[in-house]
């Protein structure tokens, strides 16, 4: 079998070889920020301006309006890694998080199992969607920004939990001949991680994916930052879930609300697409290298998306105490 013909298995009709320049293309390799702006950085730049550069601008555009938080995990609240489950977010992102949760309706939106992106964040407050937001639950004692008490959870993809378990088998069985690949069982999704493997080994993964991929029509297989993503054909993804936690927290109609979605993968485009579509809010792309994207601005890694978080915090935080004193005023006034 060569190169030329080998096809995805669910009428994709993209040829292996095409298939490594994305996922080459969608897996930069660790440089310097920026080390030199070339003319095409530049202009990228200019249409994807740094979120920490335009922060007032932001705020600007948010004033009399909800602002309701997504993030992605991997790459976004902590750094890509060589081990997939020693992707820890640091105690200071941790803490950083859990204070912006205070202030806003915060959701962790990941393609990893909802119960490991739980496990890496640990806090009880947030909404978390995990298998690329197959799987969603949120605070089961209410929420402050929800009414009721009733805890959110839905899940797009039960059937086909028993199919994916399968698949996760026999790709672990297949996959065993390439050095450093792994594959991660998501619940409603699964994952071939390539970060570990050389890229000279990249075409022979991708023909065993796809040749366990044949007998499984009912899947699809997507990639993302250095890995490999088999999923339900439904029509659902992160945009999809970001859609369900606005209706579940009550903004689904709702003119004063203003999303706000972080996130660095192929996958994230999903949510950056509804939010340009919807109008509202905006999605921030965590890179340091130009790509296609439906984000309107950027931010280079996880450590500039926390000090992001922060000045939302700190914008907040002094917001309500201006709110406070004038509030004061008013009553020292009326007395």
């Amino acid at each position: 079998m060569t190169n030329q013909n080998v096809v995805m298995s669910n009428g994709g009709g993209a040829r292996t070889d095409s298939w490594v320049d994305s996922m080459r293309a969608s897996s930069p390799t660790r440089i310097h920020p920026f080390p030199s702006i070339s003319p095409d950085q530049s202009s990228w730049m200019v249409r994807h301006p740094s979120a920490l550069d335009i922060f007032d601008e932001i705020i600007n555009a948010s004033k009399g309006k909800q602002i309701v938080m997504f993030l992605d995990y991997d790459g976004t609240l902590s750094p890509i890694v060589d081990d997939p489950d020693c992707a820890f977010m640091s105690d200071a992102m941790r803490a950083t998080v859990r204070k912006l949760a205070r202030y806003f309706p915060t959701a962790i939106v990941s393609g990893r199992c909802r119960d490991k992106v739980y496990n890496f964040v640990r806090l009880a407050e947030l909404y978390y969607a995990g298998s690329h937001g197959m799987d969603i639950k949120g605070p089961s004692k209410g929420s402050k920004y929800k009414k009721g008490t009733k805890g959110v959870f839905f899940q797009a993809a039960s059937e086909f939990l028993p199919m994916i378990d399968e698949v996760c088998k026999v790709l672990l069985e297949k996959t065993q001949s390439t050095p450093g690949a792994t594959v991660e069982n998501n619940k409603f999704c699964v994952s071939v991680h390539f970060r570990r493997v050389d890229e000279k080994k990249w075409i022979e993964l991708i023909q065993q994916v796809k040749a366990v991929m044949k007998e499984y029509p009912q899947l699809r297989l997507t990639h993302g930052r250095k890995v490999l993503e088999i999923r339900p054909t439904i029509k659902w993804d992160k945009g999809k879930a970001l859609q369900f936690l606005l209706e579940s927290l009550g903004y689904a109609n709702c003119a004063d609300v203003f999303p706000i979605y972080i996130g660095d993968d192929r996958t994230d485009e999903d949510a950056f697409k509804v939010l340009r579509e919807r109008g509202q809010g905006f999605g921030i792309l965590v890179s340091k290298v130009p790509k296609e994207t439906n984000a309107s601005y950027s931010l280079q890694e996880p450590s500039e998306v926390m000090v992001f978080l922060r000045r939302l915090v700190q914008w907040k935080k002094m917001t309500l105490r201006r709110q406070f004193r004038m509030k004061r005023q008013l009553e020292e006034f009326a007395i």
